[in-house]
């Protein structure tokens, strides 16, 4: 099972997902093609950025058929249709990247704490 999985292609938010996660003892695989997704088994978490050039609400919808965990998925503050779309697709959360980026180190928090 992979820990945490990272649909985000942005190399700003890879570099601080990665660090807040070596920060917390975790580990996260960033997903950057459609077969990846669909290989993407059992995970504990997934991070959606919606601005990603992954068809991000397409790969919110594989995630949550590949696994019951958390999705958080994060975007722009305007983007209203954006993040509708993220929550009807499945995701648990959907966050402001502003508001992402200052929950990073609590999303990242051992699995026993809710995302």
């Amino acid at each position: 099972m992979d820990d945490i999985v990272a649909v985000v292609t942005d190399l700003f938010f890879q570099s601080r997902i990665g660090a807040a996660a070596r920060v917390a003892d975790r580990t996260v695989r960033f997903l950057s093609r459609p077969s990846e997704l669909e290989a993407a088994g059992p995970f504990r978490l997934a991070l959606v950025d919606l601005d990603a050039s992954l068809a991000p609400v397409a790969a919110i919808r594989t995630l949550r058929a590949a696994s019951g965990s958390a999705i958080v998925a994060f975007g722009p503050h305007v983007d209203t249709e954006g993040r509708k779309a993220a929550r009807a697709a499945g995701a648990d959360r959907v966050l402001a990247k502003s508001k992402f980026v200052t929950e990073l180190p609590r999303l990242m928090a051992p699995s026993g704490e809710d995302p």
